[in-house]
């Protein structure tokens, strides 16, 4: 599945955490998204703006939490929603990260070209 698809994707639905952050969980904040083919799991979209570009895939029994945050708007004026996630200490989660294939690999935060490829800002 390509980035763009995961972009693309239906969001998650969560319920929201309405206490105190729990002490015994880790956060972490991007846009949700229903995993492609295990309804088990979520796959939350790191803000690209945040310096930092990746996938995160977590099981959906191990978050103990979540916040709404402000929703950021695009370029061409459409909104799409952030949370965070509290995700249990001691969980399995899985990290994809984009880069191009090159000597040296190029990874989306080191090549402002490749990152606006991977947006759909490449002209050309």
């Amino acid at each position: 599945m390509s980035v763009r698809e995961y972009l693309n994707s239906p969001f998650y639905e969560l319920q929201p955490y309405k206490s105190d952050p729990p002490q015994d969980a880790l956060a972490f904040t991007g846009s949700p998204r229903k995993h492609p083919y295990d309804d088990g799991k979520i796959i939350l979209l790191v803000e690209p703006n945040a310096g930092e570009s990746a996938i995160y895939e977590f099981k959906a029994a191990d978050i103990v939490g979540a916040q709404d945050l402000p929703s950021p708007v695009t370029e061409a004026g459409e909104s799409y929603r952030i949370v965070r996630l509290w995700i249990r200490r001691g969980a399995v989660g899985i990290r994809y990260e984009p880069f191009e294939v090159d000597a040296p690999l190029r990874y989306m935060n080191d090549a402002k070209a490749f990152k606006e490829k991977l947006l759909g800002r490449h002209r050309g």
